[in-house]
């Protein structure tokens, strides 16, 4: 049986959601990393420094007692996005970056933003504070294949964001493909990009295996064999631009099996054992820790955590749903199957 200790990791995209939903989903997170960027696209969004403390605090009330846990909130921007308050919540610690949410581009994006020339003076404002900018890497024009959108955002957007905003500090969140991971690589030295555990693990195949898969649905959508590859390979390699973001986002059973069904992974409950199947396969667990647990902190310009941890290549069988209270049942990623690594409870 293989072990692996190393430093408490963090997870740089989080959907916790609110209300009930949120006190259900926020435990697992806190439970398995120290940090978390927390993403602001609830209804309504994020969208100044009063509503990040305000959720923030919320947040920390979902945090089960005796787990040391610290979200990182991130401000919503929109076209109207007050750069002035952006920075001044960024100099009283309450937000750690900026979201650009492309309009219409996912879940609680319909506030976002319509064009990168709307919010130039923002972004400037940015770039002069040091404040990141976190990007949902899609364009959003009706006639761009959706399997091209990432591909598209990074040739048409941010290539050219990044020559005209050269002090700007960008994660291209939650990449899906080689030319997320080529941008990326081309600029590691103000560029860092998260990889979630579903585009490690799965190919397009994923979402039509014997049926509609719609817990398997999520956005940016599954891409081709050859993207995969490319991103186990980033993410595996030890190279420091690249790191740990789940985008770990619940929704409702009864809202993914419908007939317009949410956007989303659920996988919390499982990620680091999901991680350490893929750093396993790809015989690379001595390159875990700097995935997981020292690229974000370095990006951020944040010291490690210095906690460690013991994960074993022990199978834990994972619950079908999960109850929310009121509300309605879960589905995890490996739901009603076992996960291939599991914490020791001694670490």
């Amino acid at each position: 049986m293989r072990s692996l200790t190393f430093r408490r990791p963090d997870d740089w995209h989080v959907h916790f959601r609110d209300g009930a939903m949120m006190q259900t989903v926020t435990p697992y997170t806190a439970r398995a990393f120290g940090r978390a960027i927390v993403m602001p696209n609830l209804s309504p969004p994020v969208t100044s420094a009063a509503m990040a403390d305000a959720y923030r605090a919320r947040i920390m009330a979902c945090v089960p007692e005796g787990v040391s846990f610290t979200p990182l909130m991130t401000c919503y921007l929109t076209d109207h996005t007050d750069a002035a308050d952006l920075v001044a919540g960024h100099k009283a610690g309450i937000f750690t970056a900026a979201k650009l949410y492309p309009a219409h581009a996912t879940t609680n994006s319909a506030h976002g933003v319509t064009s990168v020339d709307h919010i130039m003076p923002v972004l400037e404002a940015m770039a002069e504070n040091g404040i990141p900018l976190l990007t949902h890497g899609e364009v959003t024009r009706a006639e761009v294949d959706i399997f091209d959108r990432e591909a598209r955002f990074a040739e048409e957007v941010l290539a050219p964001l990044l020559a005209r905003l050269p002090k700007l500090r960008v994660v291209m969140e939650h990449i899906t493909t080689e030319e997320g991971a080529a941008l990326v690589r081309a600029n590691s030295a103000r560029m860092g990009a998260t990889i979630t555990p579903q585009h490690l693990l799965y190919n397009r195949n994923a979402l039509f295996q014997g049926g509609l898969r719609p817990h398997m649905y999520c956005l940016p959508i599954l891409k081709r064999e050859r993207h995969r590859l490319a991103l186990r390979k980033a993410a595996t390699g030890g190279e420091t631009c690249f790191f740990l973001g789940t985008d770990t986002a619940p929704h409702m059973r009864h809202l993914k099996e419908a007939d317009c069904g949410c956007a989303g992974v659920f996988s919390a409950p499982v990620a680091i054992a999901a991680y350490l199947q893929v750093f396993a396969d790809e015989n690379a667990l001595p390159n875990f820790e700097a995935f997981a647990s020292l690229n974000g902190p370095g990006f951020y310009g944040l010291a490690p955590n210095e906690a460690r941890v013991t994960y074993v290549e022990r199978p834990a069988r994972i619950a079908q749903e999960i109850e929310v209270d009121g509300a309605g049942k879960l589905v995890s990623l490996f739901a009603g199957e076992s996960a291939p690594w599991s914490e020791d409870a001694a670490s």
